[in-house]
């Protein structure tokens, strides 16, 4: 176990919960569902996975801080800042140079932040055997958590299962066949009912030396950039100043894009827990308690023949909804959204809107 790790990714912005979530304060570091912080939330999950002293976390620079506070457990050298985002392939890559320079003989896993999971046992359990599907046939799998979909949804990734390739360490094993993108409603109804397909919930599990290997192979820019960056830190140059220099040419590119899609080695476990990616507002109606109206109301609020709506009040202001149904209303000292639940996808097109006016850095 001294040899496995933990890297949580907390570089996004969480957009899709605008106004609560902002540059500065992004949906992992907010207690979108529950008391405590979605990074918070995730930290804890993990219990006795890895020593405490093997879990990492990449975030924004800006950042670091902030994911101590609501962290407090955690160490400044267990928090590394990215000066610049350069999606999850660089994030992997440099957590992959990092955790080997400590240890060329680990493994390690790549969770994101803001996964909504209530069974933890489950979770760690699952967690647990993809460490050891990796560990096997000499290390070189590059395994992943597929999430057993329950609806038809269009806004995950999916996975296509292939052969069986277990089971191994009490847990069914696949091949994957190959990565999906998001798909339109009519084919997400055909992948659920083939019972073919998982959702990708971004959950990766490999030996530094398999995903090294894969980048050399199959993502050589983004390797050999990082390789750049360790060579800087082999003649005693900080980190941060290290990555100052070599992270913003790196190549943007997420790392299924970059290796998960192009490899042929890559096998899927199952997910024996409950997962919600909690991606935009309306995914508070699966987690809090509604009224009689099946409104989920946070904060302070007021109803009169409205139904189905979510109403978040974050400051004290009171939100009085009359006669409306299925809408999102969100409420802050400086920003009040309203939008249909059948739209919340689209939230994030509107903050790209309002950054781009002359006053909009302050909105977002």
């Amino acid at each position: 176990m001294s040899k496995r790790y933990i890297v949580i990714m907390a570089g996004g912005n969480g957009e899709r919960f605008w106004p609560q979530s902002r540059h500065d304060r992004p949906k992992h570091l907010l207690p979108i569902a529950g008391g405590t912080s979605m990074l918070a939330q995730t930290l804890a999950r993990l219990g006795t996975v890895v020593p405490p002293e093997n879990i990492r976390i990449i975030t924004r620079r800006d950042q670091c801080s902030a994911v101590l506070e609501a962290c407090p457990t955690l160490k400044p050298a267990q928090v590394t800042g990215e000066p610049v985002g350069r999606d999850t392939a660089a994030a992997v890559a440099l957590a992959t140079l990092l955790i080997g320079r400590e240890d060329p003989d680990a493994s390690l896993a790549l969770l994101p932040a803001d996964a909504l999971i209530h069974d933890a046992d489950g979770f760690r359990k699952t967690l647990t055997a993809a460490f050891a599907v990796a560990e096997d046939r000499a290390g070189d799998n590059l395994v992943t958590i597929g999430i057993p979909p329950v609806s038809p949804a269009t806004g995950y990734g999916y996975i296509h299962r292939g052969a069986p390739a277990g089971p191994a360490h009490g847990h069914a094993v696949f091949q994957v066949r190959r990565f999906v993108e998001k798909p339109d409603a009519a084919t997400a109804q055909t992948y659920l009912e083939s019972g073919g397909y998982f959702w990708n919930a971004g959950m990766f599990v490999w030996k530094v030396t398999a995903i090294r290997r894969a980048f050399e192979k199959h993502e050589p820019e983004v390797w050999n950039g990082i390789l750049a960056l360790g060579a800087r830190l082999d003649a005693g140059e900080r980190l941060d100043v290290a990555m100052d220099a070599v992270y913003p040419a790196l190549k943007k590119i997420s790392i299924d894009y970059a290796v998960l899609e192009k490899a042929d080695n890559v096998l899927c476990l199952p997910a024996a827990f409950d997962w919600d990616d909690a991606g935009e507002w309306s995914a508070l109606a699966r987690h809090e308690e509604k009224d009689a109206s099946g409104n989920v109301r946070l904060g302070e609020t007021s109803v009169l023949d409205a139904g189905n709506n979510i109403i978040v009040s974050s400051d004290g202001h009171l939100i009085a909804a009359l006669g409306v149904e299925d809408l999102i209303i969100v409420h802050t000292a400086d920003a009040t959204l309203v939008c249909p639940k059948h739209r919340a996808q689209e939230i994030k097109k509107l903050v790209r809107q309002i950054a781009e006016r002359n006053d909009g850095a302050r909105f977002v």
